[in-house]
Formats: C-alpha cells, sequence, structure tokens
C-alpha cells in the first residue's frame, strides 16, 4: 500500500508539472502570436516576435508549437488580444506592476483584483507604482559565454546602458529603443541569448522579512497563475533561504 501511495503522489506531482507546463506553453504561444500579429511574422523583422521565440525556446517549447503559433497569428480566425497592465501594492507597500495579454478585460480585471486583495494586497491606478522602475531592455547571456570583462566591453561597444554579471550569467540592460540592435550585436559574438526581452527595473528595492517576503512570493504566484497574466515585476529582495524554500 505505502509503495501505490507513493506512486500515486508521484503521477499527482507528475500531473501538476505537466499542467504548469501546458499553462506556460500556452502563454509563450500567446505571446508569439500577438507579436507576429502586430509586425512581420519573419523574426529577423520583428524584434519582439524574435523575443518571445527566444523566451519560447528557453522553456524548451516544442518547435511544432512556435511555428502554429506564428501561423495562427496569419489566419483570420486569430484572437484579438489587448495588452493591458494593472499596477497595485503587496504587502508591506511593494510596489507590483503585472502584464497581461486578454481577450476580455473585465474579467481579466477582475482577477487580477481578486490576486491583490486575497493576498494581502490592492490593485491601484495605472501609473500608481510604476514612476518607480525604469522601462528597460534586458539581454541576457550564461556566464560561460564570455568573461565579466569581455561581456562588459562588447556590450558597452554596442550601446548597452549597464552590465551585471555573476554567477548566474551576464545582464545586460539597454534602452527600450537600443534593445535590439545591442541584442543582435551580443549575438553575433557570443550567439543567442538566453532572454531579449523589454521588463521593467525597480528604481530600488525594499528588503522584507521572511514572512512578508513569504505572502508576497505567495501573491505574486497566485498572479503569475492567471491565464491572462504574462508578467509581473515587485521591488522587493527576500533571503536566499526563503527562496530556496519558497522553490522560487
Amino acid at each position: 500500500m505505502a509503495g501505490h501511495s507513493q506512486f500515486k503522489n508521484i503521477m499527482h506531482r507528475k500531473g501538476r508539472q505537466d499542467k504548469a507546463r501546458a499553462k506556460l506553453f500556452s502563454k509563450l504561444g500567446r505571446e508569439i502570436t500577438v507579436a507576429a500579429k502586430m509586425g512581420l511574422p519573419d523574426p529577423a523583422f520583428n524584434p519582439r516576435l524574435r523575443a518571445a521565440i527566444l523566451a519560447a525556446r528557453a522553456e524548451n517549447m516544442p518547435k511544432d508549437n512556435i511555428e502554429r503559433a506564428i501561423k495562427k497569428s496569419q489566419g483570420g480566425d486569430a484572437e484579438n488580444y489587448d495588452e493591458v497592465r494593472y499596477e497595485g501594492y503587496g504587502p508591506g507597500g511593494v510596489a507590483i506592476i503585472v502584464e497581461a495579454l486578454t481577450d476580455n478585460r473585465n474579467r481579466t480585471a477582475g482577477e487580477v483584483r481578486a490576486g491583490f486583495t486575497k493576498n494581502g494586497g490592492n490593485l491601484a491606478e495605472t501609473g500608481a507604482v510604476s514612476f518607480m522602475f525604469d522601462r528597460v531592455g534586458v539581454v541576457e547571456f550564461d556566464a560561460g559565454r564570455a568573461s565579466a570583462d569581455a561581456m562588459l566591453e562588447a556590450a558597452i561597444e554596442a550601446g548597452a546602458e549597464d552590465v551585471v554579471s555573476d554567477e548566474s550569467g551576464h545582464t545586460i540592460y539597454t534602452t527600450p529603443d537600443s534593445l535590439a540592435d545591442v541584442s543582435k550585436a551580443l549575438e553575433a559574438k557570443f550567439g543567442e541569448p538566453r532572454k531579449s526581452a523589454l521588463s521593467w527595473k525597480p528604481q530600488n528595492t525594499l528588503a522584507v522579512d521572511d514572512e512578508q517576503g513569504e505572502k508576497l512570493l505567495r501573491m505574486i504566484e497566485a498572479l503569475e497563475e492567471n491565464d491572462d497574466v504574462q508578467n509581473v515585476y515587485a521591488n522587493f529582495e527576500v533571503s536566499d533561504a526563503l527562496m530556496a524554500k519558497m522553490g522560487a
């Protein structure tokens, strides 16, 4: 019986993982479709589509799924999605930005609001917290692609604003307008980056204790569970121990 119980637990965990993977692929596919619909369906001439495909590849999304999402954008039956940004506060006054792609603004607004209120936060007006963040381009490479000095030199030459290198990799920051050019120049030198996308970078971060940090991580997890939510950004820091405990 113990063995049977363990098998059931393993299957249940695999089921959760498969469900999470399906949800992630759905979100990645939606971004690819929207990006391809807004511009050319060729990533060489569509920086947003290029970024969406890079994100999909980083998550091992099958090539067939990527091609299907691009083709979907060219069909007359492709859904129309609105890009919406929500802003609010989490526990401890932490600023949070939520980006969504939705075919029903009322539904998504209600669900995002619930994600805030059920987890000790509150939704605010658009613009309420975004002034605490900078809109930036982000290009990321694995640490093994280059030394910190080589990446810094190449990034400056390409026109980047800043570079942060550590054991997890290299993060290059650009202006939104120069993201495509910087990414292309660095790719020519170091190969395909693991990420190239627009992001919200907090100007300052708040240090929170483990109790608040746990609430905030659960809140972000709840928001990211929403099918319409693409990205969640927040301006807080937590301990490495808590990150490990929460599996974040």
